[in-house]
């Protein structure tokens, strides 16, 4: 697992919380982004995530390089979701310049890939400059929704008390991609598992949400039990 190569690598991990001026975290991004012509992403992000997300798809863009980066951060993104350990880890606030560039390595042999104009290594570096390498998750899906949306996609997301198998989940994508609700185009299915949900669903696309879930039902009721009391 990464987070025991990075460890071994001499990281002092730990859960303390950290943040730097937003300021910083701008200057950091005009340090890689370089002046080309005029890129709009296709939605509007918010947050230091999805700052970062914004900036990295434009410099992606201006570079010819979308795809190549989607995948890449696909494949962070998926190991960060698999070791929380290295998320622990990425947020820790003792991490020494030492210690960041090593980490930027790890994370840079995860992605694999051919890196164009060193832009991934760049966006690393920058993270790691302004102690945003915590945010890196938050920056894997944000640009997931910036791809999803350059590509015409309507993100489909699905929350379930438990994991749900795959003939269920595309059971689901039929169902939605027959409906008003897709709106005639391609679906991005993100699935989810929230065990406060105690059974159900809860399905999510665009800006309307199906709540199915038992939790749901049971607030409802104890609401309705109150009003009557």
């Amino acid at each position: 697992m990464i987070s025991a190569r990075v460890a071994r690598a001499g990281l002092r991990a730990s859960t303390q919380q950290f943040s730097v001026p937003r300021t910083a975290a701008l200057n950091g991004l005009r340090t890689y982004a370089t002046p080309a012509q005029e890129v709009k992403p296709p939605v509007a992000l918010f947050g230091v995530d999805g700052t970062y997300a914004t900036a990295l798809y434009t410099a992606s863009a201006k570079s010819a390089a979308l795809d190549q980066t989607s995948k890449a951060l696909s494949t962070l993104g998926e190991t960060l979701k698999a070791d929380r350990k290295l998320v622990t880890i990425l947020g820790a606030p003792t991490l020494t310049a030492s210690d960041k560039q090593q980490i930027v390595q790890e994370l840079q042999k995860v992605a694999g890939g051919a890196d164009k104009g060193d832009l991934l290594k760049n966006f690393l570096n920058t993270l790691a400059e302004n102690n945003r390498l915590g945010s890196l998750q938050g920056v894997c899906e944000k640009f997931a929704t910036l791809m999803g949306a350059h590509r015409g996609e309507v993100e489909l997301n699905i929350t379930s008390a438990q994991e749900l198998d795959n003939k269920t989940i595309s059971r689901l994508e039929k169902a939605v991609s027959k409906s008003e609700f897709s709106q005639g185009k391609k679906l991005k299915v993100v699935s989810k598992v929230n065990p406060d949900l105690v059974g159900g669903l809860v399905v999510e696309i665009g800006d309307r949400t199906i709540d199915l879930s038992v939790s749901s039902k049971i607030a409802k009721l104890n609401k309705a039990l109150t009003d009557a009391l």
